[in-house]
């Protein structure tokens, strides 16, 4: 299965073996239009594919007043471009058929015009959700958090207010379920924050405030000896906090602004990085964190240039693999030393790159904003096996399952499979 953000080890590998070639007439098991849009990876459970969506309703109106001191009617701040809302939006989550691509539901859970601004390439639905057969996870920040069974009814929800993400440009962060427990990150122009809520019931079992400007990062969850840690990023520093009490275990410091990479795990070591006015890729000793992890000795190392803007590293049989801000340029370091591999190279098939790779039998797959997916093998030199192109763009992330790939473009979800 394929049940959360980064897939079922949390690092963008999966056991299967799907295609490595396809094309809209070839290896195409079905490619289904979702109504609205959205940049959420589908996670997968069964025989059901379960996707967030925001799709505009109702006739058009002027932009809500929001706290954050936006310049109203205008489409630029400080600059910097961004969207209003000046429509509803149908906040849902759609469950698809994982055999035929048919649209089983489509819960609708909120309809508001937003107040906050969004950039221009994200979306008003970038979370992606969380299952664990049980209940589905959907969390839409300022529109609220959901927990639905697996039938679609919602068994409970809460909502955080209004967020004020830097300069407007919208939200992103995941929710993580682990055993009983939601965790969320809402890190904002306002007081920041991470909170535990009761899976079965939402009730806020605790909340830690952060001193953080805005993130877009999803928190990892890693156990480690008897202590389970919540480990996330953050300008300021990246942190890990106890999963039971919220207890500040240890940090480290910072990234860089806008820090939009996920953490990824394996073997006990955490990496995170950033790469937006600036480089920075931790590794860090989860055994040995504590306190602050640069007198503790738990910091393996630290790399300063080539690191990710948007897409989180893909962490594979001690390898990983980064690409450099937006750009299709890669580089694979060795995951205990930090040493290069190889890199950084240029894909030129991969001129924009927002989605995160993802890995599967020995290969390795990364799709670019303009509907081009390159694979290429795993291992110590740049070995691409095919160039695959759809009519369609992808911001949304991969997602693997056996021997069937999923692809979330900005006018459909694929299945790519051999028939």
């Amino acid at each position: 299965m394929w049940p959360q953000w980064r897939g079922p080890l949390a690092t963008g590998e999966a056991v299967g073996n799907p295609p490595i070639e396809w094309s809209e007439t070839r290896n195409i098991r079905w490619k289904t239009p979702i109504p609205g849009a959205g940049a959420s990876t589908p996670v997968i459970w069964g025989e059901t594919i379960y996707l967030q969506t925001a799709a505009p309703v109702g006739e058009e109106k002027a932009p809500r007043q929001t706290a954050f001191a936006f310049p109203e009617q205008m489409n630029v701040y400080k600059g910097l471009a961004y969207y209003r809302a000046t429509r509803e939006y149908e906040f849902a989550l759609v469950a698809v058929d994982r055999a035929s691509g048919a649209i089983r539901w489509r819960k609708v859970l909120r309809v508001e015009q937003p107040a906050e601004g969004r950039h221009p390439t994200n979306t008003f639905a970038s979370a992606s959700p969380s299952t664990d057969g049980e209940h589905i996870i959907a969390f839409f920040g300022s529109r609220g958090l959901y927990a639905l069974d697996m039938r679609g009814e919602v068994v409970w929800e809460r909502d955080f207010g209004e967020m004020q993400t830097r300069n407007g440009w919208g939200e992103g962060a995941s929710p993580t379920l682990f055993r009983d427990r939601v965790i969320v990150t809402w890190d904002h122009e306002g007081q920041s924050f991470i909170a535990a809520l009761d899976k079965r019931t939402g009730r806020e079992l605790w909340r830690r405030d952060r001193d953080e400007p805005t993130t877009w990062a999803t928190p990892l969850v890693v156990p480690v000896g008897g202590r389970v840690h919540v480990i996330t990023n953050g300008r300021n520093h990246v942190r890990g906090y106890d999963l039971e009490s919220g207890a500040d275990l240890w940090h480290g410091p910072g990234l860089t602004f806008n820090s939009i990479p996920s953490p990824a795990a394996a073997n006990g070591v955490v990496y995170l990085t950033s790469g937006f006015e600036g480089s920075v890729l931790l590794a860090i000793d989860l055994a040995r964190a504590r306190g602050d992890i640069t007198e503790s000795g738990a910091l393996l190392w630290r790399r300063d240039r080539d690191t990710p803007y948007v897409a989180s590293p893909l962490v594979y049989d001690g390898a990983i693999y980064v690409f450099k801000s937006l750009q299709g340029i890669l580089t694979s370091l060795d995951t205990r030393t930090g040493a290069v591999r190889y890199g950084p190279v240029r894909i030129d098939a991969l001129p924009d790159v927002y989605a995160s790779p993802v890995a599967a039998a020995g290969r390795i797959y990364a799709a670019g904003r303009d509907g081009k997916i390159v694979v290429f093998r795993h291992g110590l030199a740049f070995e691409p096996l095919a160039v695959n192109e759809l009519d369609d763009g992808f911001d949304a992330s991969p997602a693997i399952v056996g021997d069937e790939l999923y692809l979330r473009g900005r006018k459909a979800l694929y299945r790519i499979s051999a028939k």
